[in-house]
């Protein structure tokens, strides 16, 4: 988060004035818009926990904003403290606390981490990398049995994690989030992870099947935000004036009418990334040319060689190295699932395909020409011979509303329990 202060506006205003009704001050609305009582709540926070109580987001008030948006704090047992004291005075459970620190005594001296009494992914703002980094490192607080590794770069630097569950031999990865402006779809497959590590800790169920039983039939990796430069322009993470943003409306202007920043889909050089992979991408390059993009810009641009981007080339290299059986590559919109490539699948694909539709009112269907070459499945299915989705989810225009994600994930649930059931 960076520096803010009264007047500022956007993204992370908005992730402030949340942290800070987490923390219990009355912050008003989440508006974006740092006004007086936005100010006085951040003053009366940072005189709780000692701080210089200037009304500024700096360094040391980050620090302690911190644990309201990745859901846990750090704290060292004092004399005569019990779990289930400290369980008390943080007014959170004795089991989250248990779960979060399987090792611990919780002895006097002893550091240990308490998950505090909110879920951890947010299912009302708009996502960033930033964001995204604070719920992964939330869900791997509280859920040790996740295991989070960083997969590569993007254009900027801006870390594309994978997050891993499950033991058991049907190896599954889920991507989210290659297209900028279906940036949706990272909370979407995070809030399934945030509810099948729950169940798993608890012993319970996701959507009617056991979690242990999940656990135990697949691992499941999880990158959830394939994208961060894209999204984080598309959602004003870069705001004007910054030489990204600067960058992409210029490329912008050459198709002006896509609308910006909300038509972007590529990433901050404007290569769309679904359309780097290198089966059929001459055929692709060729269509794009032919329909007028024939330069970066916010859209179907397809750059100069397959995976030219360090996004492409890092998914292409996971995809190799976890050898996975099975694929599921998450856009929206349009309630659809893509199974084949140029009519070619995977036995057992087409029926899979069909139970996903079953259990979520979606619809099997086969990709337009003009789109079929290139996608992250099209290359997991020449390439491999693995059974390989494209989940085109909910209906609308691009960016489907934050509003849109329960509802997402309602349809979503069964695709991904069968997903892991194999």
């Amino acid at each position: 988060m960076q520096t803010l202060r009264f007047g500022d506006k956007g993204i992370f205003v908005k992730y402030l004035q949340t942290a800070l009704l987490r923390a219990g001050e009355d912050a008003g609305n989440v508006d974006g818009i740092f006004g007086r009582r936005t100010e006085r709540a951040l003053i009366r926070f940072q005189d709780r926990f000692g701080l210089r109580a200037d009304g500024i987001v700096g360094h040391l008030t980050r620090a302690a904003l911190w644990q309201y948006l990745c859901g846990s704090t750090f704290i060292t047992v004092r004399t005569g403290e019990t779990v289930d004291s400290i369980a008390e005075r943080f007014r959170t459970s004795v089991q989250s606390i248990r779960i979060a620190n399987p090792a611990a005594t919780f002895s006097e001296g002893e550091q240990i981490i308490v998950p505090l009494n909110f879920d951890i992914v947010f299912t009302d703002l708009p996502y960033s990398s930033f964001l995204t980094a604070c719920v992964l490192e939330g869900l791997t607080l509280r859920y040790p049995f996740l295991v989070k590794y960083p997969i590569g770069r993007s254009v900027i630097g801006r870390r594309i994690e994978a997050i891993r569950i499950g033991a058991g031999p049907l190896r599954i990865g889920v991507n989210a989030a290659h297209h900028a402006n279906e940036w949706i779809t990272t909370p979407l497959v995070l809030l399934f992870l945030e509810r099948y590590a729950k169940a798993l800790s608890e012993s319970g169920t996701i959507g009617n099947v056991s979690a242990q039983k999940l656990y135990e039939s697949s691992t499941l990796t999880l990158i959830p935000l394939v994208n961060p430069d894209g999204v984080d322009l598309v959602n004003g993470a870069f705001t004007d004036g910054d030489s990204y943003y600067e960058s992409a409306k210029a490329l912008s202007a050459f198709y002006p009418a896509i609308p910006f920043p909300d038509g972007w889909k590529a990433n901050i050089r404007g290569i769309d990334l679904n359309l780097g992979y290198p089966t059929g991408w001459e055929n692709a390059r060729a269509i794009k040319f032919a329909q007028g993009f024939t330069r970066p810009g916010p859209r179907d641009y397809t750059g100069t060689v397959p995976l030219e981007t360090p996004e492409n080339r890092a998914m292409a290299e996971l995809t190799r190295q976890e050898r996975f059986d099975r694929v599921l590559a998450y856009h929206t919109q349009g309630s659809e699932i893509y199974y084949s490539y140029q009519g070619r699948a995977p036995y057992g694909s087409k029926a899979l395909a069909e139970r996903f539709a079953a259990v979520s009112g979606y619809t099997v269907g086969n990709v337009p020409y003009n789109s079929s070459f290139a996608g992250y499945k099209d290359w997991a299915i020449d390439a491999f011979g693995i059974e390989a989705f494209t989940i085109e989810a909910g209906r609308g225009e691009n960016p489907l509303p934050i509003d849109d994600l329960m509802s997402l994930y309602a349809e979503n649930e069964g695709i991904f329990t069968n997903a892991l059931l194999g």
